[in-house]
Formats: structure tokens, sequence, C-alpha cells
């Protein structure tokens, strides 16, 4: 199996991670321009929290799909293919003359950031050595993290010196570097071409996923009543669930012949745990950022940069945690220093929720926001190592697609769950957000907190169930891995 050393192994590492770092940044920077893109497109609230879910829906319906595919085709292929379209959506997101184009263009940019996203990490899973495997996924999590963290400044600058189109059109640039260096510097990976896709699986996966979320995100707003004529939203929301009892079956009877979702992986009990953390991650910390800046530019009437500014605060604090989270993930229990982390960020949550008020002055945020961004800049890098260091490189595709499908789970149900707490709170799901009055919409903000604050704490609860760590050198067996169930890399 092919392995990259010296510096090449820090240029493959690099591009994957940059390419990830853009799926990562989209779900989050958009938040920071709403309220422009609101008053240029005339969206409601109901238009604005689809701008900003779209796209996190269709990436969570796609992903074990696209993981799969990865394997069938290759994951640099699915990579290249999954940066280009990424980046042309990118551009049609800048155009966008409606908010139903720019919920098009945002699904279009969605099925990009599902083709190239579960590929990362088992390209990394492959291409790095078992004793090289915890430093490079402690890179990919710090990338994960700083990007998560930094998406509101960087979306902030860029509506206030420029539009709030420059926070899609930003990357073009980006993705035309992406793709062109990792063709270059990203080595092939060799796959077995007897494998199939699994459609029955496909299909039902695909259909569950998207049918869950839309009946979360639509819920609210329809008074939990009809969509089309007879169709309701709990009708939806059960045969979601009844798609997804389906796919379990399917799956059940397919471990011998290429299955979406192989049953050795999902025997690792850390793995599991860890995947159910890194959606409790995504809801805590993306419903968090998403109300204090609703409520800075809102509320308390800051602009987007003034916003931006403030919350910088945190990424600061992230960017110089990531690092030494990832080098004492080498070196101690990683349980240890999640928990710490995850109990830092949900401190700072629920103390920015504390003060939190229309006429609060940066000097009052600045606290919790260190906290906040101290927290986020640990979980990211021992959630990613104690999920995947027990995987062998063969099950790697479908690892990293079930991960990286936990955690867009989160961020969506998350997504979903805060703008119907938010609109069931207000009690005008179809107001334009500048005829809610600060004052109310402050105190929903402040009660709508509870929710990220309860999942961060929940995650502190799931990693102290994890093993300390696996036998020196060997994983926990994780049972019979079939014949057919992954690639290998190129000799």
């Amino acid at each position: 199996m092919t392995t990259v050393e010296g510096r090449r192994a820090w240029g493959v590492l690099t591009v994957l991670c940059l390419g990830q770092s853009l799926v990562l940044l989209n779900s989050t920077v958009v938040n920071v321009a709403v309220p422009d893109l609101a008053a240029d497109l005339g969206a409601s609230l109901d238009g604005v929290l689809w701008v900003v879910n779209s796209y996190v829906v269709v990436v969570t319906g796609l992903l074990l799909v696209t993981a799969r595919l990865g394997d069938l085709v290759g994951p640099k292929r699915m990579y290249l293919a999954g940066v280009a379209l990424f980046t042309a959506a990118s551009v049609l997101c800048g155009l966008a003359g409606s908010p139903g184009q720019l919920v098009a263009a945002r699904v279009a940019q969605g099925v990009g950031a599902a083709m190239l996203s579960p590929q990362s990490l088992s390209m990394i899973s492959r291409l790095f050595p078992p004793e090289r495997r915890g430093a490079a996924f402690g890179l990919w999590g710090s990338f994960a993290g700083i990007s998560v963290a930094i998406a509101p400044t960087f979306g902030g600058l860029l509506v206030s010196w420029l539009d709030w189109r420059w926070v899609f059109l930003v990357n073009v640039p980006i993705g035309v570097c992406v793709l062109v260096t990792a063709a270059v510097v990203v080595p092939a990976v060799r796959v077995d071409g007897r494998r199939r896709l699994d459609l029955a699986g496909t299909v039902l996966v695909t259909a569950a996923l998207f049918l869950i979320s839309f009946a979360l995100i639509e819920g609210e707003p329809r008074g939990w009543g009809s969509v089309w004529g007879p169709v309701t939203v709990p009708v939806l929301l059960g045969v979601g669930v009844l798609a997804l009892v389906g796919f379990a079956l399917v799956q059940r009877g397919r471990q011998a012949r290429d299955p979406l979702v192989p049953f050795a992986v999902v025997r690792d009990r850390d793995f599991v745990l860890m995947s159910a953390v890194s959606a409790a991650i995504a809801c805590g910390v993306g419903g968090t950022l998403f109300l204090v800046l609703l409520h800075l530019q809102i509320a308390a009437g800051m602009s987007a940069l003034a916003a931006g500014l403030v919350v910088a605060a945190a990424p600061a604090v992230s960017a110089l945690a990531s690092p030494l989270a990832g080098r004492l993930t080498d070196r101690l229990d990683g349980r240890v220093v999640l928990a710490a982390g995850l109990a830092c960020t949900a401190l700072g949550a629920g103390y920015l929720a504390a003060v939190l008020s229309p006429g609060a002055r940066w000097p009052v945020l600045l606290p919790p926001l260190l906290v906040f961004g101290f927290g986020m800049g640990v979980v990211f890098s021992p959630a990613a190592v104690i999920a995947m260091r027990a995987v062998p490189p063969e099950l790697a595709g479908a690892a990293s697609g079930l991960f990286n499908l936990a955690r867009m789970s989160g961020t969506a149900v998350g997504g979903a769950a805060v703008g119907a707490l938010l609109q069931a709170r207000l009690g005008r799901p179809d107001a334009d957000l500048d005829a809610i009055p600060p004052d109310a919409l402050g105190d929903a903000v402040r009660v709508v907190f509870t929710l990220p604050v309860l999942v961060l704490v929940a995650g502190i609860a799931l990693t102290a169930a994890a093993r300390s760590r696996p036998a020196e050198g060997v994983g926990p067996d994780l049972g019979a891995v079939p014949a057919r169930a992954g690639g290998t890399a190129t000799r």
C-alpha cells in the first residue's frame, strides 16, 4: 500500500484539509450574510432558513452514497469532481437574483460538497501509516475547527467590504487552487472494479435523510400541518423514519455483497460514540454561532463587520488551541482532552446566553467568546482521532462517510431545531427579519440557547463511555471484514 512521506505528505494533507474546509466554511459562513441577502432578495425568515439549511440537507442526504462511490471510482476522482462542481455552484450562488435561485444553487453546491467531503478522511486513512495517522487526523481536525470558527469573521469582512455575494464568490479562486493542486500532488488510490453500488440502499437512505431534514425544517413554519394537500409534516417525518428502518434491513441482508454501511464499522463502540459526539459538536457550535450573529446584527443593531469582529475572538483562540489539542490527543487519553473541550464549549455558550442583551458591549461578550473559542479549538481533533484510530484502511471510505454523515446530521438537525424553536418563540415564521422587534428577538435567542448548551453537555456523557485507548499498536476487533470491503492504495 502506498504511503506518503516528507514534504509530499504535508502537501497532500494540506490540500485535502483545504477542500474539507471549503465544505465546513460554507455550512456556516452564510449566517453572517443573512440580514443583507434577506433585504436584497426580499426573503422571509423561512426563506432565509432554507438558504442556510438546504446546503446542509443535501450534503447530509448524499454523504453515504458519495462515500461509497469513492470506493467504486476512486476517492481522488470523486474529490476532484466534487471540488469542480462546488466551485461552479459557488458562481451560481453569487449570481442568484431571487431566494429560489439561491436555494437551487446552494443545492448544487451541496452535491459538490457531498462528493468531496468523505474522500478526505478516507484518503488520509489509506495514505498515512498508522504511526502518523493520529497526527494527520489531528491536523484535519484543526482545519475543521478553525474553518467553522473563522466563518463569521471572514463572512463579516466580505459582506461589509464587498457584498453578501462574495461570501460565495470567494470560493471560486480557492476551489480552482485546490482542484489544480490536488490533481498534481494527491496520489491515486486503486479500487476494486468488481464492486457495485447498492441501488436499493442508496434510494432508501437518501429519501430518509432528505424527508427527515425537510420535515424538521418546515415543521414549525407550516404549523406541523399540510405540505401538499393531504401530505403533512408528520407524515413526511414518519415516512422518512420508515425509509431509514428499511435501509437498515437492506444493509443487514447485504453485508456479504458490498453494503453502503459495513456492520464491521458500526460494531466499534468508539466509532459509534465519537460519531454521536461529532453530531453534538456540530449542533452545539453551529447553533451557537447562528444565534450569536443573529442577535448581534438584529437585536443589537451591529453591522456584519462589527458582529464578525466581535465573534473573531473565538476563532483566534481556536487557532491557538487546535494544534495543542492534536499533540495532547497523541500523548494523553483522548477522552480527557475531548471532554475538557466540550465542557469549555458548553460553558462558553451558556455564558453567552447569560450576557447577551441589546445593549451589551463587546467587553462583556469577550470572556464567554474566549472560553467558547478555546473549547471549539480542542474538540475537533480528538473526536476524529478516537473515531478512526481502529478502522482498517479497507473500511476507511465507509467509515469516513458515516463519520461525516453524523457531523452533517448534527448540523442539519441542529439548524432545523434552532430555527423551529426560534420561530415558535417569536410566533411569526413568515415575518421579515427587519419587522421583528429587537427586544423580542433578543429574548427568543436567549431561550433557544438552551438547546446547544444541553447538546454539548450530552456530548461529555457520550465521551465518558468511550474506551480510554486501544491496545498498543492494535485496534479493537471490528469483526470479519468482507472480502471486497474496500479498495487498496496503488502499489
